[in-house]
Protein backbone atom coordinates (compact mmCIF):
# COMPACT_ATOMS: atom_id res chain seq x y z
CA UNK A 1 0.00 0.00 0.00
CA UNK A 2 1.42 3.25 -0.89
CA UNK A 3 -0.62 5.25 1.74
CA UNK A 4 -2.72 7.09 -0.59
CA UNK A 5 -6.47 7.28 -0.37
CA UNK A 6 -8.90 6.14 -2.63
CA UNK A 7 -10.18 8.24 -5.45
CA UNK A 8 -14.08 9.00 -4.43
CA UNK A 9 -15.14 10.28 -7.88
CA UNK A 10 -14.49 10.15 -11.69
CA UNK A 11 -12.09 13.48 -11.41
CA UNK A 12 -9.65 11.22 -9.15
CA UNK A 13 -10.09 13.52 -6.23
CA UNK A 14 -9.80 11.70 -2.83
CA UNK A 15 -12.41 13.42 -0.44
CA UNK A 16 -14.01 15.57 -2.75
CA UNK A 17 -17.46 17.07 -1.47
CA UNK A 18 -20.44 16.89 -3.23
CA UNK A 19 -21.11 20.93 -3.73
CA UNK A 20 -20.90 21.61 -7.29
CA UNK A 21 -17.84 24.48 -8.07
CA UNK A 22 -18.59 28.12 -7.73
CA UNK A 23 -18.71 29.84 -10.99
CA UNK A 24 -16.02 32.51 -11.72
CA UNK A 25 -17.40 36.12 -13.43
CA UNK A 26 -16.30 36.32 -16.70
CA UNK A 27 -15.41 39.40 -18.99
CA UNK A 28 -19.15 40.05 -19.69
CA UNK A 29 -19.53 40.52 -16.23
CA UNK A 30 -16.21 42.37 -15.37
CA UNK A 31 -17.18 44.68 -18.21
CA UNK A 32 -20.78 45.30 -17.05
CA UNK A 33 -19.18 46.05 -13.32
CA UNK A 34 -16.36 48.25 -14.78
CA UNK A 35 -18.64 50.34 -17.26
CA UNK A 36 -21.11 50.75 -14.15
CA UNK A 37 -18.31 51.95 -11.97
CA UNK A 38 -17.74 54.62 -14.59
CA UNK A 39 -21.18 55.38 -15.04
CA UNK A 40 -20.99 56.16 -11.13
CA UNK A 41 -18.22 58.32 -11.40
CA UNK A 42 -19.04 60.54 -14.00
CA UNK A 43 -22.37 61.02 -12.17
CA UNK A 44 -20.59 61.92 -8.93
CA UNK A 45 -18.25 64.64 -10.53
CA UNK A 46 -21.47 65.94 -12.67
CA UNK A 47 -23.70 65.96 -9.31
CA UNK A 48 -20.25 67.79 -7.56
CA UNK A 49 -20.12 70.61 -10.45
CA UNK A 50 -23.29 71.07 -9.73
CA UNK A 51 -23.03 71.44 -6.14
CA UNK A 52 -23.07 75.12 -4.01
CA UNK A 53 -19.48 76.75 -3.34
CA UNK A 54 -20.29 75.55 0.15
CA UNK A 55 -21.06 72.06 -0.44
CA UNK A 56 -18.31 71.97 -2.68
CA UNK A 57 -15.31 73.22 -0.41
CA UNK A 58 -16.54 70.59 2.10
CA UNK A 59 -15.75 67.80 -1.05
CA UNK A 60 -12.36 69.06 -2.19
CA UNK A 61 -11.42 70.38 1.61
CA UNK A 62 -11.97 67.41 3.51
CA UNK A 63 -10.97 64.27 3.74
CA UNK A 64 -14.38 63.22 2.64
CA UNK A 65 -12.80 60.51 -0.20
CA UNK A 66 -10.48 59.19 1.90
CA UNK A 67 -13.61 58.81 4.23
CA UNK A 68 -15.53 57.22 1.53
CA UNK A 69 -12.92 55.36 0.17
CA UNK A 70 -11.82 53.62 3.40
CA UNK A 71 -15.73 52.46 3.83
CA UNK A 72 -15.74 51.23 0.40
CA UNK A 73 -12.40 48.85 1.14
CA UNK A 74 -13.69 47.74 4.29
CA UNK A 75 -17.22 46.74 2.39
CA UNK A 76 -15.24 44.54 0.18
CA UNK A 77 -12.99 43.04 2.34
CA UNK A 78 -16.11 42.26 4.38
CA UNK A 79 -17.72 40.40 1.98
CA UNK A 80 -14.50 38.61 0.96
CA UNK A 81 -14.17 37.89 4.07
CA UNK A 82 -17.70 36.11 4.83
CA UNK A 83 -17.77 34.59 1.46
CA UNK A 84 -18.62 30.76 1.34
CA UNK A 85 -15.62 28.68 1.64
CA UNK A 86 -15.51 26.29 -1.80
Amino acid sequence: MTGTPPADDATGAAGADDRSPTRQPGAREVLLIAAAVVVLVLAAAGLTAVLPRDAQAVVFHTPLLIAVLMAGTAFVLWRILRAPRA
